[in-house]
């Protein structure tokens, strides 16, 4: 059961939250390391993207070594901890982002990139939280 939760968790929310080109990629990193012997006897004619080895993976749950089990535990919990980092900024950046950075679009470092533009008005509060995740 918890194997499926964790597995599910990756397969969900993987593709949709992590937006940081280098934290995907440790993400990708220790499940590829962690399941390499999983994914060869597998998954071999799974296409990678949009979350389809882990699909291959989660439907094989049943045969998963408790390394590769153990690699998509950690990669759940590093996407958690980037979740709540995220959260984190959100929250205590919103009232700048919306008034600084309404219009615009998130994504590829955007909003970032705007609260950089506005340093000097940014608040005190969110800048905080930005140099707190490592963001600056």
């Amino acid at each position: 059961m918890k194997r499926t939760m964790i597995v599910l968790i990756a397969l969900v929310i993987l593709p949709l939250l992590v937006t940081a080109a280098t934290a995907q990629q440790s993400l990708i990193e220790t499940v590829a390391n962690g399941c390499k012997m999983e994914i060869e006897k597998y998954c071999t004619q799974v296409t990678p993207g949009q979350g389809r080895v882990l699909a291959c993976l989660y439907a094989h749950g049943d045969k998963l070594s408790a390394k590769c089990e153990y690699a998509l535990y950690d990669a759940a919990v590093q996407l958690e901890r980037a979740v709540a980092a995220l959260s984190y900024v959100a929250n205590e950046c919103d009232a700048d982002l919306e008034k600084y950075c309404s219009s615009i679009a998130p994504g590829e470092g955007r909003l970032l990139e705007c609260l950089d533009k506005h340093d000097k008005q940014v608040s005190k509060r969110c800048k905080q939280a930005v140099k707190d995740v490592g963001l600056k």
